[in-house]
């Protein structure tokens, strides 16, 4: 595997719908030449055209299926099969079960099922799912977001990166983001809620969380629209000691 290393590219990091400057979830991990589309939520596949087109991504791993995650896997779809790009073949896609079945819901509009499978390879995640792609190793964990939801880390070289995807605090995030050097870590609730099911961190959590694994930084990112991006880092800081930043629009990390 290359010692060089892997960087994160921030796309966009906005819930539940894109800001004027700011799409939903989704990011670009790149290493060498090998690309990786992490979430594909609204308007993100604008700015990953900055760096990337559909037929040179490697795979694209998708942590759930709410819009602010995957929805722009439609228009990538119109992209990869009826625009200007020839897909050698299928993108490797990654994703939740339900993903292909989910997209053909979409994008059909007559009584023959849209062919799905003819733009993305699609490969349903489970707890402890690993997959490498060029010199980057992917290992998805099951995590607790009231439906199938996972997070992801990605290791090259000696380096890591986590990334939450969206869930509440749990022992599987803890565990996959342990020792890592980057932690991405959603911050997209003032507050938790005062009943019902917690599914997502607090600013506050999402600095536990990087605390208790012992993570080198921590990246706040799909901070909601009652928080501004230096509130949530301000409150992240007060639990966590590491280094924090918030995952803004066009931001590149490098990991290592």
């Amino acid at each position: 595997m290359s010692d060089e290393p892997f960087s994160l590219t921030v796309l966009g990091s906005a819930t539940p719908y894109p800001g004027t400057d700011n799409p939903c979830s989704g990011y670009l991990v790149s290493s060498g030449g090998t690309r990786v589309w992490v979430d594909a939520g609204s308007g993100t596949l604008g700015p990953l055209r900055r760096h990337a087109r559909l037929d040179e991504l490697d795979a694209i791993w998708i942590s759930h299926l709410h819009a602010d995650h995957c929805a722009d896997l439609l228009t990538a779809y119109y992209g990869a099969l009826y625009a200007d790009i020839r897909l050698e073949a299928p993108i490797p896609l990654y994703g939740p079960p339900g993903t292909a079945d989910r997209l053909a819901h979409f994008l059909t509009n007559g009584p023959d099922r849209s062919p799905v499978e003819s733009a993305f390879a699609v490969t349903e995640l489970y707890d402890g799912h690993q997959v490498t792609t060029g010199p980057l190793r992917l290992t998805s964990r099951a995590v607790a977001h009231g439906m199938p939801a996972f997070a992801l880390r990605v290791e090259a070289a000696g380096r890591s990166l986590v990334y939450s995807g969206d869930t509440a605090p749990c022992a599987a995030l803890t565990e996959l983001a342990g020792g890592c050097d980057v932690l991405l870590c959603e911050a997209e609730s003032a507050q938790p809620p005062a009943e019902g099911e917690q599914v997502h961190h607090t600013p506050e959590e999402a600095g536990d969380t990087a605390a208790a694994a012992g993570a080198g930084r921590l990246l706040v990112t799909h901070v909601g629209p009652f928080l501004t991006p230096g509130q949530a880092v301000e409150r992240a800081s007060a639990r966590f000691a590491g280094p924090v930043d918030h995952a803004a629009p066009d931001a590149v990390f490098r990991i290592g």
